[in-house]
């Protein structure tokens, strides 16, 4: 790290995928590193974080990150913002780093060895058999703001680079391959990923069919309002999707115990006061939050706990001719993975994304609330046709997971993307009201 701390140190905060923008890099250290071929090294790096304050206990520690970085000593001029600079000091003394994902002879190369299973190091290239690759497929980088890196190649495939790297399988890879055995059509299937077996069991990355003619949910929703047009067709077969999917998850993971409704509430509960502690302006809403989490004691269990998507809203969905399918099985990667991949309540992705129509129809203006309600009406009755109970009638548990998402909506936002955070706190007035 001689040669490249300085940089990254300058590098990592600006990049959208870096989740500890709002405290300070300590130290970086590297865990792992590997030529993946020359000129092109693969890192696991650390970055610890000074400490900040945080109510009943210690700061995070950190997060481990991976990174590709290109290394010539005589760089393309087009590197552009694929730049992060000249090493001055340590081994590579004088050579020009970059993000090797953005360059397209780099890309290229990652693709043959996705292609040819096989091991460099202590990274694990793996395909499914059946799945035949072509070479030569043009790269191109997605600037879609997420929380990880996409490349897609040819238009024909799409590699998900994993940035904040947890020990475990990556529940995108584990859920589509489970998926794609159950035969549900969803889900585009996993042909080729690539894991690390050091410093631990890790996914770093995953290649699936790309959806060429595809639209995003959000972008869909976005020209119906800018239309004037009604979306509650498309909202009802998105219910039904959901529900499939849902369905094919129970099916493919034994079912599992959960806490029950008390321990949900006690755990929603403490992360709206974390949030309120990170972002005052949820703090006068508190107590009023706290009925929603407080009634579930009253409320029935509602439907088995499961495996879920974790993170579902409408960025989460494609549109391709008359079908919807579902992507990015990653959940919510602030979350801890054990938490990703335990099972839950699937009330709590029906609860990410009714707050994503809310979320759209507050991007026009004037607001549509009608519109939402529509969308949120005939989503539920989408779900409930396929999957034989109803959401709509699990008032107490729906507003309680609706509570949770929004509160997450308002950390995650006033972290992020300050601008939007009118768009949360709005949904949290309404549901603070008792029985909104």
């Amino acid at each position: 790290m001689a040669s490249l701390s300085g940089l990254l140190r300058d590098w990592l905060p600006r990049q959208r995928w870096f989740a500890g923008k709002d405290r300070p890099v300590a130290d970086l250290v590297l865990l792992s590193m590997t030529e993946v071929f020359p000129g092109c090294l693969h890192l696991l790096v650390h970055a610890g974080h000074a400490a900040v304050p945080s109510p009943g206990g210690a700061p995070p520690a950190g997060d481990c990150y991976q990174l590709l970085l290109g290394v010539r000593q005589h760089p393309s001029p087009r590197l552009g913002r694929a730049l992060i600079g000249r090493a001055e000091e340590g081994p590579l003394a004088g050579m020009t780093v970059f993000d090797a994902l953005q360059d397209p002879r780099s890309a290229q190369l990652l693709l043959e060895r996705l292609r040819r299973p096989g091991a460099a190091g202590p990274l694990r290239f793996e395909a499914d058999p059946e799945a035949a690759v072509p070479a030569g497929l043009v790269p191109r980088v997605l600037d879609a703001e997420q929380s990880n890196s996409s490349l897609v190649y040819g238009d024909s495939y799409i590699l998900k680079l994993f940035r904040r790297i947890q020990p475990g399988v990556n529940p995108d890879l584990e859920l589509s391959g489970a998926l794609a055995g159950q035969g549900c059509g969803r889900v585009p299937a996993p042909v080729a990923w690539f894991r690390t077996t050091h410093p631990w069991e890790a996914t770093l990355g995953v290649l699936q069919p790309f959806l060429r003619n595809a639209s995003d949910g959000w972008t869909l929703a976005l020209e119906a309002l800018a239309a004037g047009d009604d979306f509650t067709a498309e909202a009802r077969q998105l219910g039904r999707a959901t529900a499939e999917v849902h369905l094919a998850l129970a099916s493919a993971f034994p079912a599992r115990e959960h806490g029950g409704n008390d321990l949900m509430a006690a755990a929603m509960t403490e992360r709206l006061e974390l949030a309120a502690h990170f972002v005052p302006a949820l703090q006068p809403h508190v107590p009023g939050l706290r009925t929603a989490f407080g009634a579930l004691a009253a409320c029935d269990p509602g439907p088995p706990a499961q495996r879920i998507h974790g993170d579902l809203h409408l960025g989460q969905v494609l549109r391709a001719g008359r079908e919807w399918f579902v992507i990015d099985f990653e959940g919510e990667p602030s979350r801890p993975l054990a938490e990703r991949r335990g099972p839950h309540s699937p009330v709590r992705d029906i609860a990410g994304m009714l707050r994503s129509f809310d979320y759209a129809a507050r991007q026009r203006r004037p607001w549509r609330p009608e519109w939402a309600r529509r969308c949120r009406e005939a989503y539920c009755a989408g779900y409930a046709a396929l999957a034989g109970w109803d959401p709509r009638k699990k008032h107490g548990l729906l507003r309680a997971y609706e509570t949770d998402r929004a509160v997450y909506e308002v950390l995650y936002e006033a972290r992020h993307r300050p601008d939007w955070l009118p768009v949360p706190m709005a949904a949290i007035e309404r549901l603070a009201v008792r029985g909104a």
